[in-house]
């Protein structure tokens, strides 16, 4: 069999070398990039660096191409749509595209009732948006957000995300009245205590009638893939109408098939109060979106919402291909084929190592494996877990790290990945685990 990741020069190559020499000199330190590669090309679930090395691509832009590289209809919808107006400003002058891919989100969004959308141009903004919405609806200041969530590098997704250390460290002050709760991690929670009660105990020092709303990743990304079981998820939804705060549901990296269905708050059956999307929302073009209840998206003031690039023209075309992607292409059936065939290799790599890989768990294709010193301790890793990402990528596999730690590998392949490109990234990476335990 013909292989797909092909690789014709050292890791990184000579071209990449030295464009990375360029780029100290004119690119900010402060830029963090996972891998080493300059990329020329990609197509599908393959990416081609400048020295002519091809990837296996299991981080899809951290989430962003769940429908691949340059589908098709995204570069055609561009194409057509950029050759006729790539800018108005929403906030100067309408254009149908925006109205369009608004109904759309309006309906595919969980909730038997009327919606509203809006578009800005990425999750964190998205993000931004919903809080300021939620807090001009219940007129309340404070905002609760979980441990282990990322919510955005802006000041205000910076205090709402869990992690300091790189995301918050030096940055501070951040914005006042937002108040950590803990979230479900079945791999490292103590046994006595249910989640719930947990979290009802963490608002002791909190005024919950000045609770404006709960911000919520049904699968916390960047905190390590930990999904939020779907019964602490209704229970959430009960405590927010109870006390009439908002809930929030952050599907930026969940959303758009990731998870088997096109949002992961489906799982649960829960309907959210407003919904973030971005990420694959515009395969590989720059939107985002907040949708959520009409009485609650229509209560600001006119005007008190608004972006010069939010909803670009083009980018609403891109967004609107890719919903014809997942309407006929069955993308959420490939989804669900991918995440078992992931989750089914993660599993017997776990029975070969387990006293290195900890836990394996994840919701559909949003899969991953926390790699620890030993299973007891349960120490992390991440010296180990680098070490299966810089394995991986020399036999040419593209792998993201994630967690509080740094010590879980995960998977965001392209769900347009084919059976042997999947099957021979799984190999790879594998291989890279076995290399880092012996």
């Amino acid at each position: 069999m013909l292989r797909a990741a092909r690789i014709r020069t050292e890791i990184p190559g000579p071209r990449s070398r030295a464009l990375t020499e360029r780029r100290r000199r004119a690119i900010s330190a402060g830029l963090g990039t996972a891998l080493p590669i300059w990329v020329a090309e990609a197509h599908g679930a393959l990416v081609t660096d400048v020295d002519g090395n091809t990837f296996i691509d299991f981080g899809g832009g951290i989430g962003v191409l769940n429908a691949g590289h340059t589908h098709p209809r995204v570069v055609e919808a561009v194409r057509e749509q950029v050759g006729r107006l790539t800018h108005a400003c929403y906030y100067v002058s309408q254009y149908e595209p925006y109205l369009e891919l608004a109904e759309k989100l309006n309906e595919l969004v969980p909730g038997n009732f009327e919606k509203r959308s809006i578009f800005v141009n990425s999750g964190a903004e998205a993000v931004e948006n919903a809080i300021k919405i939620s807090r001009s609806y219940t007129r309340r200041p404070a905002i609760l957000a979980f441990e282990n969530a990322f919510h955005g590098r802006t000041m205000l997704g910076m205090s709402l995300t869990g992690k300091a250390d790189p995301y918050r460290r030096g940055f501070g002050p951040f914005v006042p009245e937002v108040y950590r709760v803990p979230a479900p991690y079945a791999y490292r929670m103590p046994k006595e205590e249910s989640w719930f009660d947990a979290f009802r105990r963490s608002l002791v020092s909190v005024d919950v009638s000045s609770v404006a709303a709960v911000i919520v990743e049904p699968v916390l990304g960047e905190g390590g893939f930990i999904p939020f079981p779907p019964e602490d998820l209704r229970r959430l939804r009960e405590w927010c109408t109870e006390n009439g705060a908002v809930m929030v549901v952050d599907e930026v990296q969940t959303g758009f098939g990731r998870t088997g269905k096109m949002f992961a708050i489906e799982h649960s059956g829960v309907e959210p109060d407003i919904v973030t999307t971005a990420k694959s929302l515009g395969g590989g073009m720059p939107i985002a979106g907040v949708t959520g209840r009409a009485e609650i998206m229509d209560s600001v003031h006119a005007g008190g919402l608004g972006t010069t690039y939010g909803g670009n023209p083009a980018a609403c075309a891109a967004a609107l291909a890719v919903i014809r992607a997942f309407e006929e292409e069955n993308l959420l059936e490939r989804s669900v084929r991918v995440g078992e065939r992931v989750m089914e290799e993660l599993r017997a790599i776990q029975r070969r190592h387990p006293d290195f890989v900890g836990d394996v768990r994840g919701l559909g294709a949003m899969a991953a494996m926390e790699l620890v010193t030993d299973a007891r301790s349960k120490t992390p890793d991440p010296a180990r877990t680098k070490g299966v990402v810089e394995h991986a990528l020399q036999e040419g596999l593209m792998l993201l790290t994630a967690g509080a730690y740094g010590n879980v590998i995960r998977t965001l392949m392209p769900l347009v990945i084919t059976d042997s490109e999947l099957e021979e990234g799984l190999s790879i990476l594998s291989r890279a685990v076995d290399a880092a335990a012996a």
